[in-house]
């Protein structure tokens, strides 16, 4: 059982949380969508409550949860297309996040899935759906207390750039213009209410184990490349955060590191008490690679392992990154109210 520091535990001032992106965060709104990256079907969700597959690529809760557990909002967050959604669920939040989805609308479009641009107007939606179940005062309280979780680029620098523009566009030109595009969603949110965001960084993309099989070499290493493209456009990323948080009146917006504690539980798995660091728990192929993950091919444990399938970590690798996370942050999260 992960203990979250005392102070994040019992703060009671955050009324709701959202969260927009990736897969990091999504909690199941690719569900009805035309696409097939989904994570609806068994074994996803085996240790989820209930034994159910819900649409997180995992197989038990996401940050997205975890966070918001850890401040005492509520359990679990429901998508915001979730046909299963109840309108007293909307004042406590919902998640807009799409997996597959980036910040540049062609890592959106090659997947087929919800663009950044797209979860900012279900975002203004919900916002009306929100005024008419608690009224203008209420809602807008809501909106300004609340805290708004954004993962995005770890779609854009593995899939859309490494693999489509890479021959042909150089990366700094690439990752400023993902930079650009990140501080106008950010001031978009600020302009819509929003006063306390955590940018979450990308993974370390080259130690994914689709990457060590494929950039990895013999041995199957972190792939070097992907990790100081993904590094490289941290730093930006970080750089523009603070850049904002400057800029904006009141606008209390972090930089999240999670690529530093998932990187540190990589190379120190004795720390975690996982046995495998390299290899997906589910999957097919090399390694179990391939995104094709089912009931055939799944290991007996997945606490044992840092990473789920071939691009996401296990419930217990997420739940060591955010208590390192909210460690980290403990001050900033028990003084959100004042």
């Amino acid at each position: 059982m992960i203990r979250f520091p005392e102070a994040v535990a019992q703060n009671e001032t955050i009324p709701a949380l959202f969260a927009f992106g990736d897969s990091i965060l999504d909690t199941g709104n690719n569900n009805n969508l035309q696409t097939l990256v989904k994570s609806n079907a068994p074994p996803y969700g085996r240790n989820f409550p209930g034994g159910k597959p819900t649409g997180r690529f995992c197989d038990g809760k996401i940050p997205t949860d975890l966070i918001a557990t850890a401040l005492g909002i509520k359990e679990t967050v429901p998508a915001y297309l979730s046909a299963n959604l109840r309108s007293q669920e909307l004042s406590t939040g919902v998640c807009f996040a799409s997996a597959g989805s980036g910040i540049d609308d062609l890592t959106a479009q090659i997947q087929g899935v919800i663009s950044q641009p797209a979860q900012l107007k279900m975002f203004q939606e919900y916002i009306g759906k929100l005024k008419a179940v608690v009224g203008q005062q209420r809602a807008t309280d809501i909106i300004s207390k609340s805290l708004y979780l954004v993962s995005a680029g770890n779609n854009d620098i593995a899939i859309t750039y490494s693999q489509i523009l890479a021959p042909t566009q150089p990366f700094p030109l690439y990752a400023s213009r993902l930079i650009s595009t990140t501080s106008n969603f950010l001031e978009s949110l600020y302009e819509l209410g929003a006063r306390r965001v955590w940018v979450l960084s990308t993974l370390p993309l080259g130690c994914l184990p689709g990457a060590r099989t494929a950039a990895g070499g013999l041995l199957r290493d972190c792939a070097i490349l992907e990790n100081q493209l993904a590094q490289s456009f941290n730093g930006q990323l970080s750089t523009a955060v603070n850049s904002i948080g400057a800029t904006l009146s009141n606008y209390d917006i972090r930089f999240i590191d999670v690529y530093t504690p998932l990187f540190n539980l990589i190379q120190n798995p004795q720390s975690g008490e996982f046995d495998d660091v390299a290899d997906a728990c589910c999957g097919t192929g090399a390694s179990k690679i391939s995104g094709i993950c089912n009931l055939l091919n799944v290991c007996p444990n997945p606490s044992k392992y840092v990473f789920w399938d071939f691009a996401h970590p296990t419930e217990r690798a997420y739940q060591l990154i955010v208590s390192s996370v909210l460690r980290s942050h403990a001050n900033n999260v028990s003084s959100l109210s004042h």
